[in-house]
């Protein structure tokens, strides 16, 4: 800290100069933050701010990366024995974007304290690994899914795809309150415009089937024992992911 000119050459070689808005023009220039109150708290706010902004864009990349590699390992492995297509490409750019709304608005989604306790850094390794570990255990819920679609209710391509499609966004909605945090998803719920998304892209891919949106797209409306199955499936899936979490955390601790 400093605002002479025999500051100038300290704040220039520290890593966080600071000055104030009296000082003279070359501390000032020299300096990597000007206060503009003479108040020290601003520097806390803005590193609390600072952390808030890494961890969720954090939570964005762990979920893109995971959900995109499980994506990618499921719709090659149904390619090698479905004689269709297990999603047409209007499918899966509907797919896209509908489960990105909530994701877009991670960026307001409340933060844990944990986070905001010690400086957080980039690590490819761990998102590596996060990609890995969650992006496969999507793939299992998927193929799972896809057993139940074929020999189950032994479906033909629309219904195969229809079924598909719902399980695939209901299940990528909901893992993001989980993989969100660290901790417990109960212990950390989610912020209120990830919440509102949330519930509104659920109730639009379920009303999907039986609007006039069904024959655009290519779907078909479903059996109610279809959806008491995928209900099953998904919160294995949840409650998968959940002990999961708590396995990788603790390994990587």
């Amino acid at each position: 800290m400093g605002d002479g000119i025999n500051d100038a050459p300290a704040l220039h070689t520290a890593d966080v100069g600071i000055s104030v808005n009296s000082a003279v023009d070359v501390a000032k220039e020299a300096a990597d933050i000007v206060l503009l109150d003479q108040d020290l708290n601003v520097l806390c706010d803005g590193i609390i701010e600072g952390r808030k902004t890494f961890t969720n864009t954090m939570k964005y990349i762990f979920m893109a990366t995971s959900a995109n590699f499980g994506n990618m390992f499921s719709m090659a492995g149904a390619s090698l024995f479905l004689p269709f297509l297990p999603l047409l490409p209007k499918q899966i750019l509907l797919t896209n974007l509908l489960t990105d709304f909530p994701e877009m608005t991670i960026s307001s989604d409340k933060v844990d304290d944990i986070n905001l306790k010690t400086p957080q850094r980039w690590n490819l390794g761990f998102i590596k690994r996060f990609m890995i570990v969650f992006g496969l255990l999507s793939s299992v819920f998927d193929y799972l899914t896809f057993a139940v679609l074929i020999f189950i209710l032994h479906a033909n391509q629309r219904v195969f795809q229809t079924g598909w499609f719902t399980e695939s966004v209901v299940s990528a909605v909901l893992i993001v309150l989980v993989v969100r945090t660290r901790l417990s998803f109960f212990k950390s719920l989610p912020g209120k415009y990830l919440s509102i998304t949330t519930i509104a892209i659920l109730l639009l891919v379920l009303m999907i089937p039986y609007s006039p949106l069904a024959s655009i797209f290519g779907f078909v409306t479903l059996s109610w024992k279809y959806y008491m199955l995928m209900l099953a499936t998904v919160t294995a899936y949840i409650l998968s992911a959940e002990l999961a979490k708590r396995w990788f955390y603790k390994k990587i601790k």
